[in-house]
């Protein structure tokens, strides 16, 4: 029997939904994480007694990001409209997501990070989108940075690649607070700052704080997976880049623009 990707169950009396990445140590984002996260989501967020999500992990590392191989032509197609309708969920969940992370949250792992709402990070978290490296782009992390980090930071991460540490995430405004245990400091938060408020009202006030960024999330994650598909997939260097990362060799890009 195929092991589960995702655990959830439900916490604090049904208010709390959990999801917890469970294919250590890499906790790739690969279609059956996609489609356990989204069916998770599409089963729980109308349940009228939740207050929270809280996205966690096993192992020491969040997730090491998407499954390149699912990136290959032939593939990438069903797997971006699946990865982007899922975190598009998240992002418009009515009630708050709150994220635990340590070790690395790269790539997709990241995305499903940052498309929640309150990040706890531990300090050995690092966080990047390395899929320009590959000769890609990343469409979710393109349309959600630049809404919740200051657009030069955003636009940095994006056109490099590299990966930032808990503290620079934290100053940034990325990372809500920084903690030896996440998954507790987000527990506490949880007790403390939500669990006495109204589950109805909590509802209103999360609609009413993410109107517009939501709105402006879906049009432009539309816009990228129309560039996505049919222009960057169509393009020498994107599956040159992907390809040499599978047969583990440098990249031969071509010169020029297109």
């Amino acid at each position: 029997m195929t092991e589960q990707p995702l655990k959830v169950w439900h916490d604090r009396d049904g208010a709390l939904l959990r999801l917890r990445l469970a294919r250590p140590k890499a906790n790739i984002v690969d279609a059956a994480m996609i489609a356990a996260i989204d069916q998770a989501l599409a089963d729980h967020l109308d349940d009228r007694r939740l207050i929270a999500v809280l996205i966690d992990h096993e192992g020491p590392h969040f997730s090491f990001g998407a499954s390149v191989q699912e990136h290959m032509p032939g593939q990438f197609e069903a797997m971006l409209r699946g990865f982007q309708a899922m975190v598009l969920r998240l992002v418009a969940a009515p009630v708050p997501v709150l994220v635990a992370v340590r070790g690395q949250c790269l790539g997709g792992g990241m995305e499903v990070a940052i498309a929640g709402n309150l990040i706890f990070a531990a300090p050995d978290a690092q966080f990047g989108q390395p899929e320009i490296q590959l000769g890609v782009f990343a469409p979710p992390a393109s349309c959600i940075l630049p809404e919740r980090m200051p657009r030069g930071a955003a636009e940095a991460l994006l056109f490099s690649g590299r990966s930032i540490g808990a503290e620079e995430a934290h100053r940034l405004g990325l990372v809500h607070a920084i903690t030896p245990e996440p998954e507790v400091a987000a527990l506490a938060w949880f007790d403390e700052r939500l669990a006495p408020l109204s589950p109805s009202s909590l509802r209103f006030a999360v609609k009413a704080a993410r109107f517009e960024y939501v709105e402006r999330v879906r049009a432009k994650a539309a816009a990228l997976e129309t560039l996505y598909l049919n222009e960057l997939m169509s393009s020498h260097d994107a599956v040159e880049g992907l390809t040499a990362f599978l047969e583990k060799r440098p990249a031969k890009w071509e010169t020029g623009a297109p």
